[in-house]
């Protein structure tokens, strides 16, 4: 009866959640996590077993409940002397977890889970929490070199720190330490309470390192876990309005890339067989999710990358149709069957994903194209290995949260950080099958030809700007909404911008109200909600901006609106530029080079032709670009330009866009590397492999030969 009503009073206890298990990079990342995660619960751990560097035994160093020791009246002297020796003593807490070391990645596994005592109401009460730290350890040191006696040195400690819990004994112990010689910070290591800690909760682990920077570090992402960097280097994010760092990124080291393969070339075969059913409902939560989080997403794209919140809001809404896209791709992947190929042979071709695949992302879109390619990737049954620009990775990193929220396994998606030199550790791993690129031409003519020299599948988007035409007779409001829109939208910082007119029949008809309307649009930080222009991403290339303005002044060209020296007040220091428009642009000018081959600015270059074929000529000759428009009433016009043009996008009285996902998004070569593109069935094309099968089934026991 005592017995059963012992085990009732241990299940009554309150749950103690074992850490979830999952990957890290190191022994001591393994340890810090399960230690974390134990204190939230109300237990404290420690070491059992130790073999640095193959396994580490971890268990519960408070446990057991007391048994009943006093003597019932009617038992034996034997029976007494026998439950006094089993109930002496604290029974041991059978908690116990292992890590251990799989190739590269430590892994962790929860061998018993539970205990056999009741939490820790405030995880003060441990002794750990007891001891100093490394700051006290050396005021120790001090006011006992000083002179000072221990109740003496702990009521000073306790002016800096009220809620030490220490006791003169604990000094002189640390003192004891001291006279040895022994200075170590491991030995003093305070543990924290986590005093807002939800119990039963795997979320209420302790605030994560990277989080607890002053600016934050931007994590990396491996196996399923944001874990800072252990690389001393790192790139500040500046808010381009106001020059404050908003965070810094850690130029992730080769052992943690390695980490980051390894974590996703071990997820791919358990993901790669998950059914494309399951794959789909997590792509559904996870566009759940960024329509909850958009305002923070929106918010954190115009603070690193200083674009006005409806632009801002545009980027993640365009990545956001791609997960959409993403959530029916199962009808996209469907084979094809030929019955009876041969005598009793049939015939079928399946769709299969690639294995680990990494994308490179550029700065002018931070949430849309990183989720132009991971939302494909993983869909399609694919890893990915994601690397956002080092100058606005917020965005990307929120939305890999939100993955890992949505269900996406640990290991799927992972995040590296770096420059130049990730790059090509990218393009030479032999594990990352395929790689997706949108950048500068220079990179990704590099990225292209070392990538594919190593005989991966390649895709890379660069190039940057598109002309547009305009016939007289066009409509004056359309075209000039659809100029300033598309020329001066997102201070000119992206792909899709539309960098040169060409007016057939000179500029005056035109000119006067075109400045106008440039003059009207408002200058200012992103975060205000009238914006139309935010400023450029750095000072960097405010400069480089102005240098080429300068350039084509020198060269000839007529500067019509200067937006060189504008001022907003409060942001002095902001990497501001007004709308300009240059006129009487030649193609020989630097600026017409240069502005077409590379993101810039908000400047509008204006080029005069006689007739429709010599505009067709100028865009023709030039080759960066992705596409053209042509705005004209007239149908026979409209149809000669979309013939005789020679670009991957023609727009007809609209400006070039970002394509639906439905549909491709086509660039010819200069501007594109690759064999196949990224939206659309193309896109599923890039991330997956075709394997055919051909089979007969007959009776064995009828010994006939196939006559294939």
């Amino acid at each position: 009866m005592m017995n059963i009503e012992c085990s009732s009073e241990l299940n009554e206890q309150p749950q103690m959640l074992p850490p979830p298990p999952g990957t890290f990079i190191d022994r001591e990342e393994l340890i810090q996590h399960v230690g974390e995660f134990a204190v939230s619960q109300g237990y404290v751990v420690t070491i059992k077993q130790s073999k640095r560097d193959k396994v580490v035994v971890l268990g519960c160093d408070r446990g057991g409940v007391y048994r009943n020791r006093r003597k019932p009246i009617d038992e034996s002297a034997a029976e007494c002397i026998r439950r006094r020796r089993t109930g002496s003593r604290l029974t041991n807490c059978p908690f116990e977890v292992v890590g251990k070391k799989d190739d590269v990645l430590w892994v962790l596994t929860v061998k018993n889970g539970t205990h056999n005592h009741e939490p820790l109401k405030d995880i003060a009460e441990h002794p750990s929490a007891r001891r100093f730290s490394e700051k006290e350890v050396l005021l120790i040191k001090e006011m006992t070199e000083a002179g000072l006696k221990p109740r003496q040195i702990l009521k000073r400690l306790r002016q800096s720190n009220p809620d030490l819990l220490s006791t003169p004994k604990h000094v002189y112990n640390v003192k004891a330490k001291l006279r040895q010689g022994n200075m170590s910070v491991r030995n003093y290591k305070s543990l924290k309470p986590q005093k807002s800690a939800v119990r039963n909760n795997y979320l209420s682990v302790m605030e994560p390192s990277w989080r607890q920077h002053n600016p934050p570090r931007v994590p990396n992402l491996i196996g399923g876990r944001f874990v800072d960097s252990q690389s001393f280097a790192s790139i500040d994010v500046i808010n381009p309005a106001t020059q404050e760092v908003v965070s810094q990124v850690p130029l992730t080291t080769n052992e943690e890339f390695r980490a980051a393969v390894f974590a996703a070339k071990r997820a791919f075969p358990s993901w790669r067989n998950t059914p494309s059913t399951i794959r789909q409902r997590i792509m559904f939560k996870f566009q759940e999710l960024i329509r909850r989080d958009i305002d923070k997403l929106a918010m954190n794209i115009t603070n690193e990358h200083g674009k006005a919140l409806k632009d801002a809001y545009d980027d993640v809404l365009c990545g956001l149709e791609v997960v959409e896209h993403a959530c029916g791709l199962a009808n996209l992947q469907i084979g094809e069957f030929v019955s009876n190929i041969s005598n009793g042979v049939d015939s079928y071709s399946i769709r299969e994903p690639l294995g680990v695949c990494a994308g490179i992302c550029p700065f002018e879109f931070p949430a849309m194209i990183p989720l132009w390619m991971f939302s494909t990737a993983v869909t399609c049954g694919n890893t990915f290995i994601l690397k956002p620009s080092e100058k606005d990775p917020g965005a990307a990193v929120m939305l890999a949260e939100l993955a890992v929220e949505a269900g996406l396994p640990n290991g799927v998606l992972n995040i590296v950080h770096g420059s130049n030199e990730i790059i090509s550790t990218i393009c030479d791993d032999d594990d990352i099958k395929a790689v997706s690129f949108v950048g500068p031409s220079t990179a990704g003519s590099y990225v292209y030809s070392r990538a594919s020299a190593k005989g991966k599948r390649v895709q890379c988007n660069f190039g940057a700007k598109n002309h547009a035409v305009v016939m007289p007779d066009a409509s004056m409001d359309t075209t000039l909404n659809a100029l300033v829109t598309a020329g001066f939208g997102g201070a000119g910082q992206k792909r899709m911008s539309l960098s040169t007119v060409v007016f057939v029949g000179g500029l005056t008809p035109w000119e006067d109200k075109l400045v106008e309307r440039a003059k009207a649009l408002r200058v200012q930080p992103g975060t205000e909600p009238d914006t139309d222009i935010g400023p450029v991403i750095s000072k960097q290339a405010k400069e480089l901006i102005c240098r080429l303005i300068q350039s084509s002044v020198d060269s000839g060209a007529k500067l019509v609106v200067d937006g060189r020296n504008i001022l907003v007040p409060g942001y002095e220091h902001g990497n501001f530029i007004g709308p300009t428009i240059l006129s009487n642009v030649k193609v020989s000018m630097e600026c017409y080079k240069l502005i077409q081959e590379e993101t810039c600015g908000p400047v509008l270059l204006c080029m005069e032709a006689d007739n429709i074929e010599e505009a067709i000529d100028i865009v023709n000759r030039n080759k960066y670009g992705n596409g053209a428009s042509i705005f004209t009433t007239s149908g026979v016009t409209a149809r000669k330009f979309q013939t005789e043009i020679e670009v991957g996008q023609v727009g007809i009285n609209i400006p070039i866009s970002a394509p639906f996902p439905f549909s491709c998004f086509t660039s010819l070569k200069p501007l594109f590397a690759g064999d196949i593109n990224f939206d659309g069935k193309a896109g599923i094309q890039f991330y997956t492999q075709i394997k055919t099968v051909s089979q007969q089934w007959k009776d064995v026991a009828a010994g006939t030969s196939s006559d294939v």
